[in-house]
């Protein structure tokens, strides 16, 4: 809801942005010409709504990229989506890792390619090394689904431009392995860079025991790459993307990456 201040858009059709806490219109594909991917793993269940949220209510030009492929087809943007990458046989992520396709999301990402990785995505980008530490089962052994709030703990990402620092966002999640974990190391290192980008959080903001779903370490709900180009994040921000979903936090996600890409 609150956008920060950047030079107009030109006025054609496009989809929703929020500007000053109301709706506006994002540029068309055609004034932008940004490019996403969505990848597509045996077990991927969110692509279609990943792959939605980017052509219909956003309105950028979209492709799904296939587990097999070596060919990123000069996206601008990647996002590993969620599900049940293989059937998550073995651990979460651990199988997907090795698909073709990852070997270029690397090099994409190496090179300061934007990608964004939500839920099983998260856990395939910790299993591939572009993100540190590991998804582990939640610490009530049960999936849980349900809107939960998060904290921005940075804005200073393409994910987060449009969004407020310690605004609280209501996302819902779905997932059985979302308990972050990381050695103390580690963990200072994500804290001294400003690299935990969300927090689950009360609705008034406070990061307690009480607002954690699944255990995890410092109540991370997302985290960057050092190079802040690489995110995942468990919630998915694509169930919360237009009012039709009853909530509309989520979109503040991709109206970031657009704007991000736009002036990149």
């Amino acid at each position: 809801m609150y956008a920060t201040a950047r030079p107009p858009f030109p006025k054609c059709a496009g989809g929703l942005l929020f500007v000053r806490g109301r709706l506006a219109l994002i540029p068309s594909r055609k004034a932008l010409a940004m490019k996403f991917g969505v990848l597509i793993f045996p077990g991927s269940n969110c692509d279609h709504d990943a792959y939605w949220t980017i052509q219909q209510v956003a309105k950028q030009p979209v492709t799904f990229l296939w587990h097999e492929t070596h060919d990123l087809e000069n996206c601008d943007a990647v996002v590993v989506p969620g599900g049940f990458a293989y059937g998550d046989y073995l651990r979460t992520g651990a199988i997907a890792k090795f698909s073709p396709v990852m070997e270029s999301v690397r090099e994409f990402a190496d090179g300061g390619g934007i990608v964004l990785g939500i839920c099983n995505g998260f856990q395939i980008l910790c299993e591939a090394g572009l993100l540190p530490g590991a998804l582990m089962r939640n610490i009530g052994l049960k999936y849980v689904c349900k809107p939960v709030q998060v904290r921005v703990e940075s804005t200073d990402t393409p994910f987060t431009s449009a969004c407020r620092q310690g605004e609280v966002l209501t996302i819902p999640i779905g997932h059985m392995e979302g308990n972050y974990f990381c050695d103390q190391d580690t963990l200072a290192q994500l804290q001294r860079d400003n690299r935990i980008v969300f927090r689950y959080s009360t609705p008034e903001g406070e990061i307690n025991l009480s607002a954690n779903p699944n255990g995890s370490l410092d109540n991370i709900a997302g985290i960057c790459s050092p190079g802040r180009n690489v995110l995942g994040m468990m919630p998915h921000p694509e169930r919360a993307a237009e009012p039709a979903l009853g909530c509309i936090d989520g979109f503040k996600v991709f109206e970031s990456l657009v704007v991000a890409m736009a002036t990149k």
